[in-house]
């Protein structure tokens, strides 16, 4: 089971932008190798931290409004909020070990 949760343009705001812990976002589509390889290791990491952070997925393909706010052009890419503002990008797929290396300062240990 997914510990993932997809967001759209019309539930961004609530789930992502007024959340009030850490939320990592993955821009993806359906279309893409990529975004499909790293999906599993954001499950793995969302199951393994869920008091630090919250993994959530909106397809770019479906949601352009917010896709297009946060200038997503290429993906995946992975933003994390932290009271409604971004605090870091990552753009490409990434084995869990990089992942969780940029991911450090948010997930700790």
């Amino acid at each position: 089971m997914s510990s993932t949760k997809d967001v759209t343009d019309s539930t961004f705001e609530a789930e992502v932008l007024k959340s009030e812990g850490t939320v990592l976002v993955d821009f993806w589509a359906e279309w893409c190798g990529p975004c499909r390889a790293v999906s599993p290791i954001l499950d793995q990491i969302a199951a393994e931290h869920p008091d630090r952070l919250r993994v959530v997925k909106l397809n770019v393909d479906e949601n352009h409004v917010t896709a297009d706010q946060y200038q997503v052009v290429s993906i995946p890419t992975l933003k994390v909020f932290r009271g409604g503002v971004v605090q870091k990008t990552i753009i490409g797929a990434r084995p869990k070990r990089d992942l969780e290396n940029e991911l450090q300062e948010f997930i700790g240990n």
